[in-house]
């Protein structure tokens, strides 16, 4: 273990992983550790004896659930853009390889009490019952200014510079409803709150734009692919690849304790009384506890049910947005359903995890409303846990910390948080200009 590596990765969380890949294509001596003896950090999948033993205390699961090793039952449960980055990053490193997608049957917005499919494109806009027919025919014409809408085609911008204009006035030009806005702006934008009003309307309007682009690859009913058996499946794919480059991966290393110069700055890690030596650390926030803040909590709920969710068009895995206003709540709440159909349950079982970020002392209170949508319930879990941001400054101590994962049921805000810490510890952008054929989903039942 005592040699000099460029980047030692401590932790193999989802983010750790995807930088370890990313830094191993441009050719960087990677070492990757974990404390743990299995893959994933928070963001591991557990079958449902582990999932047992973690909230109730014990493994004795009820036999009527069914076969434990037939559970995959993700901590971080996030479906993938089919168009986003982290779809680009997995083709950009060949980690599609080691996966198998299947299409996402549903994605759907809460309003006022009911749930509604998310209208994505002009079409949709004029046959959802969100609206009625004259804000149907207003929604319409902004949906087709979006889809013909093209950063390097000035007629097409009607003579708005996005990058000046805020959103809001983007919208007020079509006279839309706040009930509209708020669809767009949680449902198909996925902003977790009302600040992107106020800011520069292209970062909306390229949202929109991915979601209607992802939702046409596959013709299903979202545009969300899945992992079959679950995210646990991305950790060990990016594990194989870090091998193909060259990179050591190590499990159950105890203590990875990060070694400082005088000056302050990381210069190995230390496990088992070996020492290896590095440029930089890279590592989630658990590692380096006195380099990060609390900034917040996630309140979960882990459902096992024996039927799809209803209202969903007996969907076998789906999205539902609660957009924070429809509950008079800060920060938008989560349902994100999953089932045998994508291998992470035995036959006839669904998961559904209810997510939010934590507003008060009673967290499993506030996750009733997104629970109160699912129908009878054979059993819950609760999984509340805090969140943490990087304090530290990089130039100084050479350490790059990733932020704990957020509530939100897609993998937006995470790949974004990986980009970012990419090009501070490379210097550069990644490159996703990749040819979006090469990762295929299944979309007919498997």
């Amino acid at each position: 273990m005592d040699e000099e590596y460029d980047v030692i990765v401590l932790g193999t969380g989802l983010k750790e992983c995807i930088l370890s890949g990313l830094l191993s294509v441009d050719g960087l001596k990677v070492l990757h550790m974990d404390r743990n003896d299995y893959y994933g950090g928070e963001s591991t999948s557990l079958n449902l004896i582990q999932l047992w033993k973690r909230f109730k205390g014990n493994d004795k699961p009820s036999e009527l659930l069914g076969s434990s090793k037939e559970y995959n039952v993700d901590m971080v449960p996030k479906f993938m853009m089919a168009n986003g980055a982290l779809v680009r990053v997995l083709i950009h490193t060949s980690v599609t390889k080691y996966l198998n997608f299947k299409a996402v049957d549903g994605s759907f917005v809460y309003n006022k009490g009911k749930i509604y499919k998310v209208p994505a494109t002009d079409v949709e806009a004029l046959k959802s019952p969100l609206m009625g027919l004259f804000e149907k025919r207003r929604a319409r014409k902004f949906f087709i200014y979006v889809q013909d809408y093209a950063e390097d085609d000035p007629k097409s911008h009607e003579g708005l510079d996005l990058h000046k204009v805020t959103t809001k006035e983007v919208i007020s030009e079509y006279g839309l409803e706040d009930n509209t806005i708020d669809f767009i702006g949680h449902a198909l934008a996925l902003h977790r709150d009302d600040s992107y009003l106020d800011e520069p309307a292209i970062d909306t309007i390229k949202r929109m734009k991915l979601y209607s682009d992802s939702l046409a690859r596959f013709q299903g009913g979202s545009p969300y692919i899945y992992p079959l058996y679950g995210l646990g499946e991305l950790p060990q794919g990016f594990a194989r690849l870090s091998a193909v480059y060259g990179g050591t991966y190590m499990l159950n290393k105890p203590e990875c304790k990060v070694e400082f110069d005088a000056d302050g700055k990381a210069y190995g890690v230390t496990s088992e009384g070996e020492t290896a030596k590095c440029k930089k650390v890279v590592c989630d926030p658990s590692y380096l506890p006195d380099k990060v803040k609390k900034v917040g909590r996630v309140a979960r709920a882990i459902c096992i049910m024996s039927h799809p969710i209803p209202n969903t068009n007996d969907s076998h895995s789906v999205q539902i947005i609660l957009p924070q206003k429809q509950l008079s709540r800060k920060s938008d709440m989560y349902v994100f359903c999953c089932s045998y159909t994508h291998n992470v349950a035995p036959k006839g079982k669904y998961i559904a995890f209810v997510s939010t970020e934590a507003e008060t002392d009673h967290p499993e209170m506030e996750l009733k409303p997104g629970i109160n949508l699912l129908g009878p319930v054979d059993e819950t879990f609760f999984h509340i846990y805090d969140r943490y941001e990087p304090t530290n400054n990089h130039e100084h101590d050479n350490c790059f910390i990733s932020t704990s994962y957020d509530a939100t049921t897609h993998f937006e805000s995470t790949v974004q948080d990986v980009i970012s810490m990419y090009r501070k510890i490379t210097g550069k952008e990644p490159d996703l200009t990749v040819d979006l054929s090469a990762a295929s989903a299944a979309t007919e039942d498997a």
